[in-house]
């Protein structure tokens, strides 16, 4: 997967992101397990590295900045429906010290997150094998982060027993789900709303920061 670094830097640069060799490192081997993985585990319809290296790894990368998370932030976050892990693990990549958990219902999937925080040596992360409704975390989080999982709806009602006093719900969406928003339970509101600039995609992406209402 070296011949993706010069890429992925450029990525990078555009985002505003400073990426160590380290980083860039881990990035890159999540990148080739995750291809590795793929065909037998089902993580992606999609099948070329250097595209997923784009829809995946570089897509997630522009949320970093905006999912409350720096290197001061130190609270945890959950990633619900995280599938092979996106955004969750390049998250946990650039913010080692933020603990991050990873909650999907499908085995393979945590199997696979699992051998992906082992290998690359990421103690930060906590892979979570139940259905997001019956998770009853010990500590709430401070962020509910979600990629495509779910309808706004779903995903408030879905996982808002996991959310923390102040915290805030980051879901990543195409484009602005007009029907999603109005359709938005009582004493949930819109907090900012993010065009995306993913280095690559021509696609419109957006993230969509709720809290509840005071």
């Amino acid at each position: 997967m070296e011949q993706f670094r010069p890429r992925l830097q450029k990525a990078a640069e555009q985002l505003d992101l400073n990426l160590t060799d380290e980083q860039q490192d881990k990035l890159l081997a999540y990148l080739d397990l995750f291809a590795r993985w793929n065909s037998a585990y089902n993580l992606s319809a999609v099948r070329d590295p250097a595209e997923m290296l784009e829809r995946h790894i570089i897509d997630s990368l522009s949320v970093v900045n905006l999912c409350g998370t720096s290197d001061e932030d130190r609270s945890p976050l959950i990633d619900v429906g995280s599938g092979g892990g996106l955004p969750g693990i390049p998250l946990a990549i650039i913010h080692p010290e933020r603990p991050i958990s990873l909650l999907d219902s499908n085995g393979k999937k945590s199997r696979f997150q699992f051998q992906v925080a082992s290998q690359l040596k990421l103690a930060n992360i906590n892979v979570v094998n139940q259905r997001v409704e019956a998770y009853q975390p010990d500590t709430r989080y401070a962020g509910v982060v979600s990629r495509a999982f779910a309808s706004l709806a779903d995903m408030v009602s879905g996982s808002e027993h996991l959310l923390a006093p102040g915290g805030r719900f980051y879901a990543m969406k195409g484009k602005i789900p007009e029907d999603e928003l109005s359709a938005l339970p009582k004493g949930i509101k819109v907090e900012q709303l993010h065009a995306l600039r993913v280095p690559g995609c021509d696609a419109e992406r957006h993230l969509i920061v709720l809290t509840r209402a005071v």
